[in-house]
């Protein structure tokens, strides 16, 4: 029998595949941003952010774009970390530069790395699909490549579902916001997702980074329902981050806003990480487009509300 795997991952969204396919005990290591399931985050942590990501929403994007245009990287890998723990495999992304620690920044710690020769694993989702390829990769690389496949199907099983029973007459057209302060549009998976749950996205494409755009933009497309889902911000920050939208003069033109139908998630625990909780993600939205459907509207089909009440299991919450 091989023996087992010395896993460091450097990405949250392929920690919580690891743990989905049941080898939480082999790994060994993790990122600044690794928080899910709460049995690993007593694991040494391997990396930690360059700027300051406390600050508002606008210093972020700023420190952000200022240390890609001087080639720097947002985040530090601890070589001598991952030298101690002889890690067999490590675990990153090449999908977003931005989002968690890059290949190039790995490779690049791996390189002072003296008594291990890790494998790499490279995450690069822009769609579903890629989020099925990567499960199935990480789990042929760990040799279980039965549960991978158990898991993409138990997946794509429960997202039909939701597909079946979330519907419309009339479709909701959907604004998702990525970020606020420039505004981006939700891109990515993001879409499909939209669909899956009921709703037309707006102002963004799957499969497609996800794009800035500026008010004149939001305006034309004019969306029924705007879902905000900040990248790295939990519902708390996310609602304490708001003020930057509802202070711009044309906020109030939105039909969205007229009506009431401006919800906030929290971006960082769900949409902004492909891994199994995508699922998780679409459920949330059909639970919104619902929430936003008349009360005695018999247009909406999805029933599945297991996070009713006011803070919806700090899901999301409705802008008041």
């Amino acid at each position: 029998m091989s023996p087992p795997c010395r896993i460091v991952s450097l990405i949250a969204s392929a920690t919580e595949i690891v743990c989905a396919l049941g080898l939480e005990d082999q790994l060994v290591g993790i990122s600044h941003e690794c928080d899910y399931p709460p049995g690993i985050r007593h694991l040494p942590v391997c990396s930690e952010p360059r700027i300051d990501v406390h600050a508002d929403s606008r210093t972020i994007d700023q420190q952000v774009k200022q240390s890609l245009k001087e080639a720097l990287s947002i985040y530090r890998v601890f070589t001598e970390e991952l030298d101690r723990l002889q890690p067999t495999h490590i675990l990153t992304q090449s999908q977003c530069e931005v989002c968690a620690v890059s290949l190039k920044d790995v490779q690049q710690a791996v390189c002072h790395l003296i008594g291990s020769q890790p494998e790499i694993l490279s995450c690069q989702p822009l769609k579903l699909t890629g989020l099925w390829n990567d499960i199935r990769e990480i789990a042929d690389a760990l040799d279980v490549p039965a549960r991978g496949r158990k898991l993409i199907d138990d997946l794509q099983q429960e997202l039909m579902l939701l597909q079946q029973r979330s519907r419309f007459n009339d479709p909701p057209r959907v604004l998702c916001l990525e970020w606020l302060d420039p505004m981006m549009s939700a891109g990515n998976w993001v879409p499909e997702l939209v669909e899956m749950a009921g709703g037309i996205p707006l102002l963004s494409r799957a499969g497609e980074h996800s794009p800035y755009f500026i008010w004149d933009d939001l305006e034309r497309a004019d969306p029924d329902l705007i879902v905000t889902m900040p990248c790295g911000f939990d519902l708390s920050r996310t609602i304490s981050e708001f003020p930057l939208l509802k202070s711009q003069s044309r906020w109030n033109n939105l039909r969205a806003v007229r009506t009431g139908r401006v919800y906030m998630t929290d971006g960082n625990q769900y949409f902004n990480r492909p891994g199994p909780r995508l699922v998780d993600s679409a459920k949330i939205l059909a639970e919104i487009f619902c929430d936003a459907a008349s009360p005695d509207s018999s247009d909406c089909f999805y029933q599945d509300r297991a996070h009713e009440g006011p803070s919806h299991g700090n899901r999301w919450q409705r802008l008041g």
